[in-house]
């Protein structure tokens, strides 16, 4: 889509899949500091943030270019801390958004058709729906948890 990616979480084990992916660079949380990651790659034009972590939102900010968003789509029910002079002096915005505009879904529908990309899925019999529910109120897996009938 024309940008180029960076992805951030704590801890290596996500590190190969943000690659595989499209990332063009991982940073470990716990081991360096992203926004200051972000600010030797030129800073970050766009940083969508999605964790539901309003503690690991707010230090971001600084990691962004002059003109820079941060787009919170993860939710938290504390509040992000924001530096104003961070936002002044950079004309830094901070937004959020719920789910996109009914455009946006379907470009990225489009998109997704134009370059085959295909969603991550684990799938489960309808006759284990309960072990299924259980696996997701569980956060055990990976991506989506699809119930399949028949095959």
């Amino acid at each position: 889509m024309g940008v180029r990616t960076v992805a951030i979480a704590r801890g290596r084990e996500k590190e190969k899949l943000a690659t595989e992916l499209g990332a063009i660079a991982y940073i470990d949380g716990q081991a360096d500091e992203p926004a200051a990651s972000l600010q030797r790659m030129g800073g970050a034009k766009v940083i969508l943030a999605t964790a539901a972590s309003a503690d690991s939102m707010g230090p971001l900010i600084i990691g962004l270019a002059p003109r820079g968003r941060l787009i919170a789509v993860g939710a938290s029910p504390q509040p992000v801390q924001v530096d104003p002079t961070q936002l002044i002096f950079g004309a830094r915005s901070v937004e959020g958004s719920l789910t996109g505009t009914a455009i946006d879904i379907e470009d990225t529908l489009a998109f997704s058709v134009l370059e085959k990309i295909r969603p991550m899925i684990e799938t489960a019999p309808l006759e284990h729906a309960e072990e299924a529910y259980a696996r997701m109120m569980q956060g055990k897996p990976r991506f989506r948890m699809v119930l399949v009938t028949g095959q």
